[in-house]
């Protein structure tokens, strides 16, 4: 039976995480070393295999962290709203700001961790699935309370518009880091924002 870590044996293990997810998320599962790891941690390798027993555990645990951020701050978005057209401006506003600031060094930890696990990292990819599978439930219900709310068309697909809604984001976040420029990024979300109007009715 595993024993409970002391409290300082779990503040090292949360400084792992924090400091190994802004790594990953930066250099990338196979990009990133032991000796990477332990440069940015200040720990040695015997207390990384101590806390995490492979570098794999250690990236699910990691990723789970960055994605926790991501959920959190986009909740925190959105929190101080009650109508559903204010808040879904306020989700639009959250990315409008991503590439300037981004929940964690390197962009977004969702769409790094899903390119690069795709293949080869199927522990990791699972993560990304479960992470998509909350924001597109987040963004869908946000959607369903603004029709509850007779703010958006009862006949929209809220479903179909959150799958829409997460891909285009995504999309749009890529083109940014990528071009290194918020341009690209602004100019898919106000497409983004034009086409939820029409579907939505004006919010």
């Amino acid at each position: 039976m595993k024993q409970p870590q002391t409290p300082k044996a779990e503040q090292t293990r949360q400084l792992i995480v924090a400091r190994a997810a802004e790594l990953f998320n930066q250099k990338g599962f196979a990009g990133t070393s032991y000796q990477d790891l332990m440069a940015a941690t200040g720990v040695t390798k015997g207390c990384l295999y101590g806390h995490f027993g492979s570098k794999e555990e250690l990236a699910v645990v990691a990723f789970e962290y960055a994605a926790q951020l991501l959920i959190d701050r986009v909740g925190a978005a959105m929190a101080p709203y009650e109508h559903a057209g204010q808040r879904l401006r306020a989700l639009l506003q959250f990315y409008r700001t991503y590439l300037a600031h981004p929940v964690l060094a390197g962009g977004c930890p969702l769409l790094n961790t899903a390119v690069e696990a795709d293949d080869n990292q199927p522990a990791l990819h699972q993560r990304v699935i479960l992470v998509l599978d909350r924001l597109h439930k987040g963004v869908r219900k946000l959607l369903e309370l603004g029709q509850a709310q007779g703010v958006f068309n009862p006949a929209a697909n809220a479903s179909a518009l959150a799958t829409f809604f997460i891909a285009t984001v995504e999309g749009a976040i890529l083109l940014g880091k990528a071009y290194n420029q918020e341009q690209p990024l602004h100019t898919v979300l106000d497409q983004l924002e034009r086409f939820l109007q029409q579907e939505l009715g004006p919010f």
